[in-house]
């Protein structure tokens, strides 16, 4: 099983190698309601850990996404440009927002596992 990592912004970053792909949680896009819109980051821009990074529009409200850790980015999803709803029906497979390549990995050891994230979901709820 690929390790997913989370941000509690409800980002969540899947590392593969030397690169990442980004995305939202499917607690974030509940919360959202229907997505209409998403604007991803262009490729080769340079992203810091925290940084805004792309914005997504719901019918509720827009809301940034930040870059869980620092990276350049390779690729954004082309797809949620036609389709943003996407995000809503597969938040953390095809829903994804960008591919980048890391800069420092280690920064992946500052955010939660599964685990945690599912402990921190039930401080949101409370």
């Amino acid at each position: 099983m690929t390790d997913i990592r989370y941000t509690k912004e409800h980002e969540w970053v899947r590392q593969d190698g030397d690169s990442a792909t980004v995305g939202i949680t499917d607690y974030a896009q509940s919360q959202l309601g229907d997505i209409v819109f998403v604007e991803v980051p262009d490729e080769g821009k340079a992203l810091a850990k925290g940084a805004e990074a792309a914005v997504v529009e719901s019918v509720k409200a827009a809301s940034e996404v930040y870059a869980p850790v620092s990276g350049t980015v390779m690729q954004g999803n082309a797809v949620l440009g036609d389709a943003p709803n996407t995000v809503n029906s597969d938040p953390s497979g095809d829903g994804w927002f960008f591919k980048m390549t890391l800069t420092d990995a280690s920064e992946l050891d500052g955010l939660m596992d599964q685990a945690a994230y599912d402990a921190y979901l039930k401080d949101c709820d409370a």
